[in-house]
Order: C-alpha cells, then structure tokens, then sequence
C-alpha cells in the first residue's frame, strides 16, 4: 500500500512540475540549448525533491494505518474515514474472541470429563491416528501412554483388537472383548461418517472383568441346577415307572415309597434354599429385623441336628456369651444352621464340633469348629460360591444341595457382616462377624 500511494504522489506532483516547466518555456519562447539544459536541471531537482516529499506523503499516510492494533482496532490516531472498517472489525474480533473462549471452554470440560472416565475413549482419524485418548483407555489395556501422530494400534497389538479397529474402519461397528494382563475389556469401535464418508472412528474400552466372571458364574449355576434338580427326578420317575408297570414285590413297595420320599425331599429342599438364595440375591426379604440372641438360636440349632450327629457319634459343645444383635431371626438361623449342618455332613465318624458366641465392642461373633475333613488351600476361596464342591465324588454321596455355604454368605452380607474360612487336616474353622447390640454373661454349655 505504501509503495501504490508514493507512486501516485510522485508521478502527479512531476506530472504537474514537468507541465509548468514546459508551458514557462513555450511561453517566453526561449527555445535555445542553453535554455533547454536549464530546464533539464531544473527538471532533475524537481524530480529529487517531489521523490522525496512523495516518500515522506506516502510514509506519513500509511503510518496511522500500519499502527492499527487489529486486536484493538480503535485508536485516536486512525483516519476518521476508516471508522466504519475499524468498528466492523473490533465487533468482528468480539464475536471471534467469545468464539474462541466457547471453544476453549468446551475443550477443557470434555477434557476434564474423559479424564475422569474408568472407561476408556480414543478418537482416530481415517489413517488410525490417534486425535485424542484419555488415560483410563491405555491403562485399561496396559499399554504406554500414547504421544501425539501414534496409531491407535499402539494400544495392543492383539489380533481381535486389530480386527475390530478395521471393521470400523471399514464403517463397520465392532463389539469385542480383549483379554489382558489385568482382566477382560469390552473393545466398542463405532465409524463417525458423514454422507456416507468416513471421517474416523470412536473406541469406548470398559472393564469387564467382573461381568465376564458372573456370566461364567451364571452359567455354571443354570448347569448345576439343571443337573441337581435331574438327579431326584429321575430316581422319582424310575421308581413310580417300576410300581405303575408292577414291576415291585409287593414287600418292596414301602422301600421304593420311601426312596421317592426321600427324593422328593431333597428336591424340595433344593427349591428352598434356591429361592431363599434368590431373596437373598435381591435384597428381596422383609425387613422384619428384631433383637436375637445368638447363643440361644445356636442352641436350638444344635437341638435340631442332634438326632443327624447321634447317627455318627459327633459330640457338639455349645460355649460363649448371650450376644443380641438386631437382624432377621429366619437369615440368621439358616446362617447357623448350615455352618452346623456342615460340621456334621462333612466330620469324621466319632468327632465333634464346638459353636462359639462371643464379642468385641460393637461386633458379635461366631465360630464353628469342627474335626472334619478340612479344605485344601486351593479351595477355601471358593467355598462360598453356589454348587461348588470341593471333593464331588464324596459330595455326591452327602445328602445336601451344594448351596448351603452361598446362603452363608449371603446372608452374613444380609446383615452387614463377613465370613471366613480356615482349614487344616485337622478340620475346619468357619468365622462370622456381626454388628450386635449388647451382650450378657458368659456360659459354657455341651450337649
């Protein structure tokens, strides 16, 4: 700009001298050679000096425009005639600025979002470069924290990962989980397309560690329920189908009677504790909490199976203090009774067991000792889940449902408290810890 207004500043300030210089001399009529070098000196020194006062017109026009802050476009300085441009412009940087703030704000909150995300969230451009990822998505698939220009490869390097990354790539939503070091993720690579143009793709990453271990769970209890509820009834079916064909002496009809009681029985006791296990599982039982004393249940409890530990000689002792805690008298009954049930079933012939109530401030506890078998290390944490045996072939042979031990659980969780389990060759030591309320004297009791 400032070159185009020196320019036209010279050529018509020399135009104007060049045509006075010669119109001076047409005039006098002075057309000699001393005259005409005059003018030609007189012709150069114009020339010098409208170049100069052009150059110093020039600087001093542009000057107020080159000093135009095009972020404060406002100034004292600047021509009256640039005020409409330099209004536009300073409403024009308002809306720019508030813009970029918006943007900048909303860059920051999905930041601050993601990066407080467990799930794990990375955004690729069409060559699998990776735009964004927040730091849930390279710890859940132990990977290094990605830098800026990686492909999204570099999260792993598995052969499904890969796959999914490519399905999507190819406008294909994939859904795949990817075993790692630390567990199970849920790989989801969705394409982001517009008109049907791939523009990249979006990768959610979840842990699905404990999901993946309750749908095994899941499935392993449907197999064992289906396969403990086949048990009785077929040995129902195949009795009654001897005696409706005749095929029983009449001597023997009480004895096959007996057996589908028997059957019968234990099928009907399995459908007790799968529903008392369901209730359990829902948090679905009333709340009919009241004050119970443990030492008391305990000793109706052993009451109950004296006649099944009489059958093998197993002595029970009953030992502690009168705790009371507020709970469900039914939950906390079947909590004691199965924990005695399996000091009975699985204790050697002519052994015994001792039930301990005692406390520490603001807990009640219960201890279940008996002699029996014990449970190999290997085992002990898994005890506690449904229809898991540690030895199935003498299981088998132990009249029970294999849900005993879970109904434990459950319903010490009922109550707000823990179980435990210790073993040895020498038997075994089930530990239970509730939040009680008071407590009495101490009593020591054998039965």
């Amino acid at each position: 700009m400032t070159k185009k207004i020196f320019l036209a500043v010279f050529l018509t300030a020399l135009t104007a001298s060049l045509s006075g210089i010669i119109l001076t001399a047409v005039v006098s009529g002075d057309t000699s050679l001393k005259s005409l070098n005059i003018i030609v000196v007189i012709a150069a020194v114009l020339t010098l000096l409208i170049l100069m006062t052009a150059f110093l017109t020039a600087r001093n026009i542009v000057r107020p425009i080159r000093n135009i802050d095009p972020r404060r476009p406002r100034s004292r300085k600047a021509y009256k005639e640039l005020s409409p441009i330099l209004d536009s412009l300073k409403k024009q940087n308002g809306r720019v600025n508030r813009y970029i703030a918006e943007l900048t704000d909303s860059r920051e909150q999905l930041s601050l979002i993601t990066e407080n995300m467990k799930e794990g969230i990375v955004i690729a451009d069409p060559k699998t470069i990776v735009l964004s990822c927040n730091t849930a998505a390279y710890r859940l698939m132990c990977a290094e924290p990605m830098s800026e220009g990686q492909s999204i490869y570099a999260l792993s390097n598995d052969e499904p990962f890969r796959r999914c990354i490519q399905d999507a790539m190819g406008g294909r939503r994939s859904d795949i989980i990817v075993r790692t070091e630390q567990g199970d993720r849920r790989v989801i690579a969705s394409p982001a397309s517009i008109s049907d143009a791939l523009n990249g793709i979006v990768v959610f990453i979840m842990d699905v560690t404990e999901e993946q271990a309750l749908e095994k769970m899941r499935r392993e209890f449907t197999a064992n329920v289906s396969h403990e509820l086949k048990t009785p009834l077929t040995a129902i079916y195949g009795i009654s189908d001897m005696l409706a064909n005749g095929m029983v002496k009449h001597e023997d009809v009480a004895s096959f009677g007996e057996n589908i009681r028997s059957e019968a029985d234990r099928l009907i006791t399995l459908i007790e504790d799968i529903v008392a296990l369901s209730k359990l599982d829902e948090n679905d039982l009333p709340r009919q909490d009241e004050e119970v004393d443990l030492y008391e249940l305990a000793g109706e409890v052993i009451n109950r199976l004296s006649k099944a530990a009489a059958d093998r000689n197993i002595v029970s002792k009953l030992i502690g203090d009168h705790v009371t805690i507020t709970g469900n008298r039914t939950v906390l009954d079947e909590i004691i009774y199965n924990l005695c049930d399996n000091a009975v079933k699985y204790n050697r012939d002519g052994g015994s067991f001792v039930v301990r109530v005692s406390h520490i401030p603001m807990k009640a506890i219960i201890t279940v000792t008996d002699t029996g078998i014990g449970i190999p290390d290997e085992h002990i944490d898994r005890i506690f889940e449904r229809f898991y045996r540690v030895d199935k072939s003498r299981s088998r042979k132990i009249n029970g449902t294999g849900l005993g031990l879970s109904i434990v659980k459950h319903g010490v969780s009922y109550h707000n408290g823990t179980v435990r389990a210790v073993s040895s060759e020498n038997g075994t030591v089930f530990i239970v810890e509730l939040p009680c309320l008071k407590q009495a004297d101490s009593v020591v009791s054998a039965t």
